[in-house]
């Protein structure tokens, strides 16, 4: 198989049978192999039963249905494990993205040896409620990701068949899928100007509390990166800063009661009476309590199936090819 494409998709009917008729138009002048593959995230307006129709119409389209509502990451996870082809191109289902950018995008993978291509949305047609938190969300992500990107939100992505097999999309982190691929060892990421055009069907799922979730899921996948198998860096090392703290609070109200009593020889200050002392006392319980959180997050790390699961892009010199442990 050459060329997969990937549609999540929620109550997105009427727009399924234009964007298959649109996706075969735009792929037949390539002459390639290509699947199109469905996955209907718990619609209930009709849409499996379009995608069962379309099925028996053209042997190219696949679907996959989700008992429920899971979301679009989980969606394109399940999309990209079913997907047979050297090139996964990911779009919407809501005729927003346009089939017609599919031969260039597929062109940058195969000849220009790009594991990822990420759309950029450069004239979009949405509402300022939605252009402005998306324009302060990308310029957040380039910052932290350190993938200097456009429009991380695009829909439409090409990948290499090696990527979409070796990550994996949980939560809501489909936003974040070129930092993933960046920090699996993917490093030959584009970017390509593509059209947007405006929604003709349905309404859309864009809603504020995608921004917030957003944060934090990027610091998730920032802490798991850097982190996920040594959490005690982590925890460790904040408590031993809050340690510090409470220790040269504790040694100032220590040495300021000998001062008082040895050197100005006078009634020192009671202890309990300075607000230092609970500040001291405050840093040093959460100084243990971080490191205690450090010792239980190792143990948990260091008992988990994957700890010491690692890609491997290539080997040489084993005589059937690979290698077992």
């Amino acid at each position: 198989m050459d060329l997969s494409i990937v549609v999540p998709l929620v109550n997105e009917r009427e727009s399924l049978p234009h964007l298959v008729e649109w996706l075969h138009r735009a792929i037949s002048a390539m002459g390639v192999r290509y699947e199109v593959i469905l996955v209907d995230d718990g619609s209930n307006d009709g849409s499996w039963a379009e995608i069962e129709r379309l099925s028996k119409e053209n042997s190219a389209v696949k679907g996959v249905r989700f008992g429920r509502n899971f979301g679009k990451s989980p969606a394109l996870n399940e999309g990209f494990r079913a997907a047979q082809g050297e090139v996964v191109i990911t779009m919407d289902a809501d005729l927003q993205d346009d089939p017609d950018e599919v031969p260039e995008l597929y062109r940058m993978i195969r000849e220009e040896g790009y594991d990822l291509v990420s759309g950029w949305k450069k004239k979009r047609y949405d509402p300022l409620t939605k252009t402005i938190p998306t324009k302060l969300f990308n310029w957040t992500t380039r910052r932290v990701s350190g993938v200097y990107l456009h429009d991380f939100n695009c829909g439409l992505k090409a990948y290499r068949k090696e990527v979409v097999k070796n990550i994996e999309v949980y939560g809501e982190m489909h936003r974040y899928i070129p930092f993933i691929a960046k920090k699996e060892g993917f490093s030959r990421i584009g970017e390509k100007v593509v059209k947007h055009h405006p929604r003709k069907y349905g309404s859309t799922k864009f809603g504020m509390s995608r921004f917030i979730n957003g944060f934090l899921d990027l610091m998730s996948i920032t802490y798991m990166f850097r982190f996920g198998k040594k959490p005690m860096h982590f925890f460790g090392g904040l408590g031993t800063i809050m340690f510090i703290v409470g220790s040269i609070a504790a040694a100032w109200v220590v040495g300021e009661k000998l001062w008082y009593s040895f050197v100005l020889d006078t009634t020192a200050p009671r202890v309990a009476e300075s607000g230092l002392f609970f500040v001291a006392l405050t840093a040093m319980i959460i100084g243990v309590q971080l490191f205690t959180a450090g010792f239980v997050a190792d143990l948990v790390s260091r008992n988990g199936s994957d700890r010491n699961r690692y890609r491997i892009s290539g080997q040489v010199g084993f005589p059937d090819g690979s290698y077992t442990e």
